[in-house]
């Protein structure tokens, strides 16, 4: 990421000034910090939850899934959402949304399962429009050779929000009761609204305090902002770049989702640790990833500026992305020790996270205007995985208990995601 220093004397703004556009990123990454913690929270609670219901792997499986069917359902709509409505208002609504029902968690699994449910669901209906609002605002604010940065700094909140939670749930839970968990990582949503409020705007020249050069700068670098652009569906579902894209987000958010829900079970299941040692096994993973995420970004708009293409950047981030992670997770399923599956969730997630300056800064290069509804329709497919790979995991799980199967699939699909990559995808902006 830029310093202010740098950033001022690149743009001729005065000493101390600090980007307005970064600080717009950065309150983003706080919504996504707040929506991990949300989204992640129940990975851990359900333990104790699952003890106290009596639900078996499969019904866990539901519980962790669920989120996936509301999310699934306001993807394409936050895309179409942002672009008529603006990115800033769309994130507003979406954060204080699944607040709301982060808090309700509690009430509606002791009312009944079905409400616990409809409860999941609703967390997901809010999370989904997140990252179709938030690319909606980095199309029209970050400039080319800073989309990566953007696009990490942002992609940080996950790793960083479930850190947050791996850390925080199991001692509130042991202080407090399960239930404490989700009434105070529901009121986090009212804090960042606080700091949203008074720092972030949807135009550019109405950011507070920016300076007429910074605005120069954006406007001579990135997509102009329309009022309520008109999406060219038609162009875009004719694209086979834009198809690849899609893909490799399902297969992405399919070893990632499986690994985010449900690695506590994992540590649990195969070597036998409580739900505070699986915490803090599955701790270090995600710290990894955080860092590595920051590291690929640098990487990837560090050749960009020495002129290497836009297009030979975003294959090389994904290959070692894909093709790296792949190989960890076939290793995963071999390993007896704690320190060795650590290590490798390590790599798998280290590695993983370069995909974000692959596929994940791709819809800001081939459509920064459409970015939003590049992110709600790739996001669609990404969010499938949640659906149905959280949810077959726990019947692999209940059926087998083969957790090399269930890494293996996952391994197979990055192999996969990774060589329709290099095949189809460009860099090149094909929607202006």
């Amino acid at each position: 990421m830029v310093t202010p220093a740098v950033a001022s004397a690149l743009e001729g703004a005065p000493a101390g000034y600090w980007p307005r556009r970064w600080l717009l990123v950065f309150g983003c990454f706080l919504s996504i910090f707040v929506c991990y913690i949300d989204r992640v929270n129940i990975s851990y609670a359900i333990l104790p939850m699952a003890k106290e219901y009596g639900w078996d792997p499969a019904t866990q499986g539901w519980v962790l899934s669920s989120f996936f069917v509301g999310y699934l359902v306001t993807q394409l709509l936050g895309g179409w959402w942002a672009a008529r409505i603006g990115g800033r208002a769309l994130l507003t609504f979406g954060v204080l949304w699944w607040s709301l029902f982060t808090i309700l968690t509690p009430p509606a699994a002791s009312l009944s399962f079905g409400a616990l449910i409809a409860a999941r669901i609703g967390l997901g209906l809010g999370e989904g429009v997140a990252f179709p609002a938030i690319y909606q605002l980095l199309g029209h604010w970050i400039p080319l050779h800073e989309r990566a940065r953007a696009a990490a700094l942002n992609g940080s909140g996950i790793p960083l929000g479930t850190v947050a939670a791996t850390l925080l749930t199991p001692w509130l839970v042991g202080g407090f009761g399960w239930p404490a968990v989700f009434y105070a990582f529901g009121a986090a949503g009212l804090v960042w609204y606080a700091f949203w409020h008074f720092t972030s705007s949807e135009r550019v020249e109405d950011a507070p305090g920016i300076h007429p050069s910074e605005i120069a700068y954006i406007r001579a670098h990135s997509a102009l902002a329309a009022a309520k652009p008109a999406v060219p569906w038609g162009r875009i579902l004719r694209s086979s770049a834009v198809w690849v894209l899609v893909f490799n987000h399902f297969c992405a958010n399919w070893g990632f989702y499986v690994i985010l829900s449900w690695l506590p079970r994992y540590f649990a299941d195969v070597h036998g640790l409580d739900l505070a040692g699986a915490g803090y096994a599955s701790l270090l993973p995600w710290l990894v990833m955080f860092a590595m995420t920051n590291v690929g970004a640098q990487l990837a708009d560090g050749l960009l500026r020495r002129g290497r293409s836009v297009t030979f950047v975003r294959k090389l981030m994904q290959s070692i992305a894909f093709f790296g992670a792949a190989a960890a997770l076939l290793a995963i399923g071999q390993v007896h020790t704690v320190p060795l599956a650590i290590a490798l969730m390590c790599v798998s997630l280290g590695l993983g996270s370069f995909a974000l300056s692959g596929f994940g800064s791709n819809h800001l290069d081939i459509g920064p205007r459409y970015a939003g509804a590049l992110m709600g329709l790739s996001n669609t497919a990404g969010t499938l995985p949640g659906v149905i790979g959280v949810a077959v995991t726990g019947y692999i799980l209940a059926a087998t208990g083969s957790w090399p199967t269930v890494l293996g699939i996952a391994a197979g699909l990055y192999l996969a995601g990774g060589t329709a990559w290099l095949v189809f995808a460009t860099g090149e902006k094909l929607f202006d």
